[in-house]
């Protein structure tokens, strides 16, 4: 198995990549087909973040690479504006691990 690392998308109605007027109920509908696409390609579904006024929604996920979000999205017929790699930046997982100089 290939060790998964951590990815946040993000989608905006000013870009075309959010769904203008989208309601919690029409997300609760959309999000199952979404999650299925991810499994078919090897990426967990961690967390979803919607701002239904403003239109936003940033996805956190767990993947192998870059490409396998992508293709998820893809398959879930989801435009994206960006996909990046991120890490856990709290002070115990970056800040207490450095070496003192």
């Amino acid at each position: 198995m290939k060790s998964l690392r951590f990815f946040l998308d993000t989608h905006d109605t000013a870009r075309g990549t959010f769904p203008a007027g989208l309601t919690p109920e029409q997300f609760s509908g959309f999000y199952p087909g979404y999650e299925a696409a991810c499994y078919e390609e090897g990426v967990v579904p961690v967390r979803v973040h919607v701002g239904y006024a403003e239109g936003r929604a940033f996805c956190l996920t767990m993947a192998p690479d870059a490409d396998a979000v992508k293709r998820a999205h893809q398959r879930a017929g989801l435009p994206f504006d960006s996909i990046t790699e991120v890490r856990l930046a709290t002070p115990g997982d970056t800040f207490l691990q450095q070496t003192p100089a």
